[in-house]
């Protein structure tokens, strides 16, 4: 259940943070991407795949996530005009789908979206540089590793206001409750 701010707005619990982060991380384990939907300036929406999300804190009831913006194109030619975002994250591991088929409902939330909006390209912190190259650690032999990974350094700061878990039906009854 959402709290409400005394300006209208809905706040993010700590509950619900921790749960939008479970699926978050699943999401990126099994799909190695977010999905991060914007609008352009003719109001046509563009979905972009970004691999560097990173999550963080939960601050006053809005979530703090920054992402490396180095390949992408569309997506800040989009917040010249538009900030506001969707993320969508879902945990699409083949066995976790066929074990809930089998079940029939879902053990934990299959996928969520997160509203938010975009804030300014900066340099990124020395600590957010390191985190992302933990992620990425254990494919620094590869060549794409070097191509693609090795050389980030701005960000694109994220303010979540909203998470939105996604429903699939009776599937989903028991593991949004």
């Amino acid at each position: 259940m959402d709290i409400k701010a005394e300006q209208g707005s809905v706040m993010i619990s700590e509950q619900q943070w921790q749960n939008a982060k479970c699926v978050c991380n699943a999401g990126l384990f099994s799909s190695l991407h977010y999905a991060i939907a914007s609008v352009d300036n003719q109001g046509l929406p563009h979905i972009t795949p970004i691999g560097s999300l990173m999550l963080g804190d939960l601050i006053d009831g809005q979530a703090q996530a920054c992402y490396f913006e180095r390949f992408t194109k569309q997506l800040p030619a989009n917040a010249k005009h538009n900030t506001s975002i969707c993320i969508l994250a879902v945990n699409s591991s083949k066995w976790f789908w066929f074990k809930s088929l089998l079940k029939g409902q879902f053990s934990h939330q299959p996928a969520v979206r997160l509203i938010g909006q975009l804030g300014p390209l900066r340099p990124a912190t020395d600590s957010e540089i390191q985190r992302w190259q933990r992620r990425v650690k254990p494919l620094r032999f590869t060549k794409g590793h070097k191509l693609m990974w090795q050389s980030m350094s701005h960000v694109r700061d994220i303010t979540i206001t909203e998470v939105k878990a996604v429903s699939i039906g009776k599937m989903t009854q028991q593991s949004m409750n």
